[in-house]
């Protein structure tokens, strides 16, 4: 039995044979296009694409390297360059209400040519505008007015001075306002005259003059009306002047954008904006500071100014934006702020676009971890593809109870296809967390990690590596490269029948294999640059494994690998760090004693053990029950440890080398330690699949090759994995030449048979076992422990 269960060196390793391959070298071959092995994933992504209705987006799932973002990237962009191209956005002045600017769509590239007309309008205002004001017409009319203004005036003074030269008065007038003083021969009097006059006739001047200042104030009482009237009337000739000066500035333009209807509303509010404060224009000189060309500029430029938000002009198609760096303000745009003499300023022109602005239209494609690292953004998200428009908001000032006073811009129409790239974690997270996901993200284009391995899927990778090489400046690749690249594949997906789908670690393989080419000054890419360049990553990354099997040689981790003992068997371990994972072998410990506490997990009781490993564990008690005592109580107290093991446990890959070590200790049937063993079982004994078996393998070969291969040493594998073999090339020649072994079993008994060296026996009619086998063995061990315990117990 012994012998069929040990595997051949073909059966370790599924070669690529290079005569298969109907190529000298990669340059004779076609450039791959499409995406390898993605058929599900294509078909997926144009539904996702073709799909038209809100909520359709797309959750772009896999694991890393596998092609999944160039994927997305390129399938859009193929489909958006046939789309319609979508319009433009600006942002303008709200003439009524600045708080809240206005939102304006255009046609694509008719956004920036608005934008122009309005300069050029700027341009023409503030040239005609002041010319206008300064004609000679307008300064007629408006000396006109102040001459109205100046002769009812002049009409009240001299009323009243010629009824003061009646009484010897005159009138003077001095900075705006108009006095009385006596009159003697033609001489104003000073005080020394006046007051050598009797006191008759001081009287009847200061009464006369009295009277004189009444009748001043009763002439000059609707002096502020007739004001106000020529206030009013320069006012209305300042504005029919600006209005004649701007109406054929404006003309033409209205009649260009009169198909846009927010257009065309807007530059009759512009216009009236502009009579209403021709002043700012003119320069109506200003107290505390001059007016200048560069201050009206200015002010023009700041209030009717075109702030462009989106411009699509240059846009083949529909956009296709991605985000590196989703934070809200790249997401939704932001309002910016200015520093004036130490207070923030903002306006409309300081409106800036995000992502969703320049996707929109498209298709944004954004990595969801990423997003779901910036606080607010996924619920904004969603609260943006739900109402099918863009806020720009500050949600900071929701949680922090500040408030400042700022813009609040008019909600832009939103129609976006988002598509998230992600792990499968992440979705299936988002799935349970957030009941909204499912109805947002109704598309799943999921990644296939492996691709059958068929000669039809070898001739297209190695196009795809013709390609690649390609893209990166490389050299062509020989057959017998293309071949050892065909055989890594297999391995990276721990199966012989199947391909890796990771295509950035191809590229990395195939970058680090032209660097080898290069120095050793060929012109292909052959099997041995391939080769050597896996070597060198091995060397770079394996410290810790280095480390590990160090510390196995010099005997600070006991570890045997010839000899019997019992109640000791070699397990094997697969340590991941970071993207390197290795093998090395761990012993497992067994001791058995009367008692009825079961099968101890150490590892557990301590909570090292994880609860796929603690689960292992208690399976062997349901495979004792069921195996040996079917017709007495299984009364054992056991203890089951891997030894100087001083972190996490977790699996149950070791459960089929513990329950061989259990029944070791309890029949006292030594097991070989030139053997190390990996699997899984249930609780009828059968050998399950377990994963990094190839590390596994490898892992206690290096041990054993280090102390030296005798020809006894071997690993024992579930028959489940068998297709997961891909070796390396020194294990298998060292099978092939008997110094190194692998079995396969299906079940615990054929394990037995190769750690003992005995047959395990097999069940008579009467549910008994064999004579002088193990499990005749274990069932009399068993019995005696139960009877033991009940003799104890009575």
């Amino acid at each position: 039995m012994v012998t069929e269960t040990r595997l051949s060196p073909e059966q370790l390793y599924c070669s690529c044979d290079p005569e298969l391959l109907p190529f000298k070298t990669t340059s004779t071959l076609e450039p791959f296009s499409g995406f390898f092995g993605q058929d599900r994933a294509i078909e997926a992504m144009d539904f996702g694409i073709g799909m038209r209705r809100p909520g359709y987006n797309l959750f772009v799932m896999g694991n890393p390297h596998t092609g999944r973002f160039s994927f997305a990237m390129e399938n859009l962009r193929a489909v958006a360059k046939k789309e319609k191209k979508p319009g433009d956005w600006i942002y303008l002045n709200n003439l009524s209400d600045n708080r809240h600017p206005l939102s304006i769509q255009f046609p694509a590239g008719k956004a920036l040519q608005f934008k122009r007309d309005i300069k050029h309008i700027i341009e023409r205002v503030l040239a005609e505008m002041p010319a206008a004001f300064e004609s000679p017409s307008y300064q007629r009319k408006k000396s006109k007015i102040e001459r109205e203004l100046n002769r009812y005036y002049d009409q009240a003074i001299e009323t009243v001075e010629k009824e003061a030269r009646e009484h010897s008065i005159a009138v003077y007038r001095d900075a705006g306002s108009v006095g009385f003083t006596p009159v003697a021969e033609g001489q104003a009097m000073d005080e020394a005259v006046f007051s050598q006059l009797s006191e008759e006739v001081r009287d009847a001047f200061t009464r006369a003059i009295a009277n004189l200042e009444d009748q001043l104030n009763d002439a000059l009482t609707e002096l502020p009306q007739w004001r106000r009237e020529a206030t009013e009337k320069l006012k209305n000739l300042d504005r029919d002047t600006a209005r004649q000066s701007v109406s054929p500035i404006f003309q033409p333009i209205k009649d260009k954008y009169a198909n846009i209807s927010a257009v065309a509303d807007y530059l009759t509010e512009m216009e009236t904006s502009l009579v209403k404060n021709c002043g700012e224009i003119v320069g109506e000189e200003k107290l505390l500071e001059p007016v200048t060309d560069a201050s009206r500029r200015q002010y023009m430029e700041g209030s009717y100014g075109v702030n462009l938000l989106v411009d699509n002009d240059k846009v083949k198609g529909a956009p296709v934006t991605y985000e590196a760096h989703p934070s809200y303000e790249n997401l939704f745009g932001r309002v910016e702020y200015t520093s004036e003499m130490g207070a923030l300023s903002t306006s409309y022109k300081l409106i800036r676009p995000g992502a969703l602005h320049r996707a929109n239209g498209g298709y944004l494609v954004m990595e969801a971890e990423k997003l779901l690292e910036q606080p607010f953004v996924y619920g904004a998200l969603k609260r943006a593809l739900k109402s099918h428009e863009i806020r720009i908001e500050s949600p900071a000032s929701e949680y922090t109870g500040i408030s400042t006073i700022t813009l609040t811009p008019e909600a832009i129409p939103l129609n976006v296809k988002v598509v998230l790239i992600g792990s499968r974690n992440i979705y299936y997270l988002l799935q349970e967390l957030d009941h909204d996901f499912e109805k947002m993200f109704r598309v799943v284009v999921d990644f296939d990690e492996d691709v059958d391995r068929t000669p039809q899927t070898i001739r297209s990778y190695a196009r795809l590596m013709k390609t690649l090489a390609d893209e990166e400046g490389l050299a062509p690749l020989t057959r017998r490269a293309v071949a050892r690249l065909v055989e890594h594949s297999s391995r990276q997906a721990e199966n012989q029948e199947q391909l890796s789908a990771h295509i950035g670690e191809l590229v990395d393989l195939l970058c680090e294999a032209d660097f080898k080419r290069i120095k050793e000054e060929d012109e292909l890419i052959n099997a041995d640059h391939v080769e050597m360049a896996l070597n060198a990553k091995e060397r770079r990354t394996s410290r810790m494994s280095e480390k590990i099997a160090e510390s196995i040689l010099n005997e600070t981790v006991l570890i045997d690998t010839d000899g019997d003992a019992v109640g000791k068997a070699n397990g094997l371990t697969v340590l991941q760090v970071g993207d390197v994972a290795f093998g090395t072998p761990a012993r497992i410990t067994a001791t058995v004693h009367p008692g009825n506490r079961g099968i101890v997990d150490i590892e557990r009781e301590v909570t090292l053990g994880q609860p796929i490993h603690s689960k292992g564990v208690m399976i062997l008690s349901g495979f004792l029950g069921h195996q040996y005592a079917q017709d007495f109580p299984l009364a054992i107290s056991a203890s089951i440890a891997l030894e100087q093991s001083y972190g996490f446990v977790d699996g149950d890959s070791a459960s089929l080398a513990e329950v061989c070590t259990l029944l070791s200790a309890l029949t006292h049937i030594p097991i070989s330690q030139n053997f190390a063993t990996t699997g899984s079982i249930n609780q009828y004994g059968e050998v399950q699949a377990i994963g990094g078996v190839n590390e596994k393998i490898e892992g206690f070969f290096n041990l054993c090759k280090a102390r030296g291969l005798n020809g006894q040493q071997g690993v024992i594998v579930p028959k489940a994995n068998v297709r997961n073999l891909m070796l390396k090339a020194e294990v298998v020649e060292a099978v092939k030449q008997g110094k190194f072994s692998v079995f396969a079993v299906a079940h615990v008994d054929e394990c037995l048979e190769i750690l003992m060296g005995r047959k395990a026996g097999r069940r008579k009619e009467d549910g008994t076992f064999t004579q002088r086998s193990i499990n005749a063995q274990v069932v009399k061990r068993l019995r005696e422990v139960s009877q033991a315990k009940a003799e104890n117990s009575a």
